[in-house]
């Protein structure tokens, strides 16, 4: 890994443990050194028979985790992907610093059961879309196996934290940043993941909607980039459902649950919320969103940009894309833009060159060598264990998250974000 001189900071720094993350691929590497030559190929026989459970990275704050999911229905909006729904709907999921007095007492763990990634429904929806878009394996992964670190509604710590939002790349499900999430809770944030629905590859509500079923899946048939009407209104939906976002914190504050079927609340979530102390980030599209809605909203005190354009889709060939008024007129806030040497696109870089030169040092620009698009997702950590396994072409693992270790790329990723937040927003 490596940072680029564009301005000065300082290293992704504290890292903390080292990464690890094997579980059942780990046992499936096992198999294949203990088989010999000629029973490798009915060792990797077995492991996809059993279905590899693909892990996550641990965090490696000093806080313990709980998380629950919200349900909110944006009533001021329709819904524009499908005009017969006159309402705007959104899935969240909030990590936070735990009680530690509950979580460390064994009989309240069946009470606060771990969770999951995702959930047995939008797993079915995703082997459909995500594995196909990114060249995953179609069988021989228990993608709904794959647990967290978080407990589901266990007591929250009562200390007024900051509060990070996240918006995921185009097409992605909030889930796919689970891992960086929980690396933030840890060290003393409350991070609320965001669905894009119409956007996000799957959407799984609580419940079957009002006006459409349980599960709902991307209206995206391809690169929204490619079409500028598409991506105007992709990033336009998701700057509104921050917005909103921002709307609904205070009210959490102040002890009111805006949860649409009313599921109760963690004991003290109020008491840990700092509505006045916000950040937000994302991956690719969000990452348009979180550096544009800085420069709506001053209610955002930092963001970060994990490579996404700043700037519109271009109309034709050879035609630049207009800037985002972000990086057309600058920022007067911190703004990180990380990104990786395997992404590589003209108005990226011209987007991103506009917004450093006219925000008169308020921009950080880093990059992380050896590494590609999705190395800001839990792909960074799932497609090498998916590789080991073989059950990932190695040339698929190159075109989603670059050659680079996870053991390297995560905790980079991870310390690049973090050391950012805690600059400008420092848990107290």
């Amino acid at each position: 890994m490596t940072s680029s001189p564009s301005s000065s900071s300082p290293g992704a720094g504290g890292v903390g443990r080292r990464f690890f993350a094997k579980s059942a691929v780990a046992a499936g590497a096992s198999l294949l050194l203990t088989a010999g030559v000629g029973g490798a190929a009915a060792a990797q026989a077995r492991v996809r028979a059993a279905g590899v459970v693909p892990r996550l990275p641990a965090p490696t704050g000093p806080h313990r985790l709980g998380t629950t999911t919200l349900h909110l229905i944006d009533r001021s909006r329709r819904d524009p992907w499908d005009h017969g729904i006159p309402v705007r709907e959104l899935m969240i999921t909030l990590f936070y610093p735990a009680a530690h007095t509950v979580l460390s007492v064994p009989s309240a763990h069946g009470r606060y059961p771990v969770a999951r990634q995702m959930t047995e429904d939008a797993v079915t929806s995703f082997r459909e879309i995500d594995t196909r878009i990114h060249h995953l394996p179609a069988a021989g992964v228990d993608w709904a196996a794959t647990a967290t670190h978080a407990r589901t509604g266990a007591p929250a710590q009562a200390v007024r934290r900051p509060v990070l939002l996240y918006s995921p790349g185009g097409g992605d499900p909030r889930t796919l940043g689970t891992g960086l999430a929980e690396e933030l809770a840890s060290h003393g944030y409350v991070v609320v993941t965001v669905d894009h629905p119409g956007d996000a590859g799957e959407v799984d509500f609580p419940s079957r909607t009002r006006y459409r079923g349980k599960v709902r899946e991307t209206v995206f048939r391809g690169d929204p980039r490619n079409d500028p009407r598409l991506f105007r209104t992709a990033i336009d939906t998701r700057i509104a459902d921050v917005r909103f976002l921002l709307d609904q914190l205070p009210a959490l504050a102040a002890g009111r649950n805006p949860d649409a079927e009313g599921r109760p609340l963690p004991e003290h979530l109020d008491r840990a919320i700092d509505p006045r102390r916000v950040g937000v980030y994302g991956h690719s599209a969000g990452g348009t969103t979180a550096a544009e809605t800085l420069y709506e909203d001053r209610r955002v005190t930092a963001a970060v940009n994990l490579e996404g354009h700043l700037s519109h889709a271009p109309a034709g060939p050879g035609r630049p894309g207009p800037l985002f008024p972000v990086a057309e007129h600058g920022t007067d806030r911190p703004l990180l833009l990380l990104g990786t040497d395997g992404f590589c696109d003209a108005e990226y870089e011209r987007s991103w060159s506009a917004v450093l030169a006219h925000s008169r040092g308020h921009v950080l620009r880093r990059r992380l060598d050896g590494a590609t698009h999705w190395v800001f997702t839990d792909y960074a950590a799932i497609a090498p264990q998916l590789q080991d396994a073989g059950l990932m072409a190695a040339a698929d693992r190159l075109a989603l998250v670059g050659a680079i270790d996870p053991a390297r790329s995560v905790p980079a990723v991870r310390g690049h974000v973090r050391s950012f937040f805690r600059r400008h927003l420092p848990p107290r």
